[in-house]
């Protein structure tokens, strides 16, 4: 039987489908290669407002800074790992040890096929508003079905398959499909990629934002995450703060600011990268609010990586987003616990 969660916030509704895949009477327990799942067929998440894309109720707490990173590489249509595993010293345990990652999911949107479907689906969009032919493709079956013998062709084949675009009374809806989804390791991290897209999307068309639409073909958790194993667990957390920060703008503005922005975390990575540079960098107010205070999470966890302790501080206390920061305090705290890495 189909399963949707629906509320306000994205937060919202992951805490309902984890209550009721850890703790329902409806999930199967299935065997995948990497162990025994709790599964759900055919689960959706309705999230009203996508631009509360932060799950806070995961514990451990998700690391804003690489979720960032990974947004902006997205956008970017790129594909290196080197970029991604700085953020994440643990990813290419899942996405393979390459230097250029099979499903990167930019790389996929924007060069993969040969055009870039964001640009196609705003154009379209702009001449076509009523159109119901916008879909966003991710899955490639040259690439990605498995070999005759049913193995995996790539520890890195995609788990989104494609975004449907539709605006309706003024507002971008989104649909975002997914053969298969963690909803520890993959789910809150998802959210924050598409309804980001969304929210970009969004601007470029001059359109307010609708509702994002998460279809998760297999929901399912790993056994050993269960809530009694201390690697995670769902601590429903009641956030005072919303995001105020907004990401939409028009197709050029927006350009330039991606240009900005992906050059900055560049250097963030860079093995060279002076204390002198780094604070200019973090310095850099050349970029809209919403933009800036990204890149300022992102810069706070680049100083962590080096130990400077105090450019850390100096960043965040140049961030105004209350919700991004109460996302890095709640990361923070347990990594220096010793609980996340």
């Amino acid at each position: 039987m189909p399963y949707c969660f629906e509320g306000e916030t994205a937060d919202d509704v992951w805490c309902d489908g984890a209550r009721t895949l850890l703790s329902g009477p409806d999930p199967t327990i299935q065997d995948s290669p990497r162990g025994a799942t709790r599964e759900l067929l055919h689960a959706s998440f309705l999230i009203r407002n996508p631009r509360e894309r932060w799950v806070v109720s995961r514990q451990p707490g998700l690391n804003p800074a690489f979720a960032i990173a990974e947004v902006f590489w997205i956008l970017a249509g790129r594909h290196d790992s080197r970029f991604i595993n700085y953020w994440n010293s643990r990813y290419s345990d899942y996405a393979g040890k390459e230097n250029y990652l099979h499903g990167a999911y930019g790389f996929r949107l924007r060069q993969q096929f040969g055009l870039d479907q964001l640009e196609r689906a705003f154009v379209a969009l702009e001449s076509s508003p009523n159109s119901r032919q916008i879909v966003l493709s991710i899955w490639d079956g040259r690439s990605d079905l498995p070999s005759p013998n049913g193995s995996p062709v790539s520890q890195d084949v995609p788990c989104n398959v494609c975004s449907l675009l539709k605006i309706r009374d003024g507002r971008l809806e989104w649909m975002q499909v997914m053969r298969s989804n963690d909803l520890f390791l993959g789910t809150p991290y998802n959210f924050i990629q598409f309804t980001t897209l969304q929210e970009v999307m969004a601007g470029w068309l001059g359109l307010d934002l609708g509702s994002y639409c998460h279809l998760s073909d297999s929901l399912h958790v790993y056994e050993e995450y269960e809530g009694t194993n201390d690697k995670f667990s769902v601590s429903p957390c009641p956030v005072a703060t919303k995001n105020c920060d907004q990401l939409g703008l028009p197709k050029l503005e927006f350009d330039a600011t991606l240009k900005k922005v992906i050059d900055i975390l560049d250097e963030f990575t860079a093995p060279t990268l002076s204390a002198e540079k780094f604070r200019s960098l973090s310095a850099n107010n050349e970029m809209p609010k919403g933009y800036r205070n990204l890149v300022l999470i992102a810069a706070a966890d680049a100083a962590r990586r080096r130990r400077w302790y105090p450019e850390m501080d100096s960043a965040l206390d140049q961030c105004t987003n209350p919700m991004l920061m109460s996302v890095w305090d709640n990361w923070r705290r347990q990594y220096f616990s010793g609980k996340v890495s």
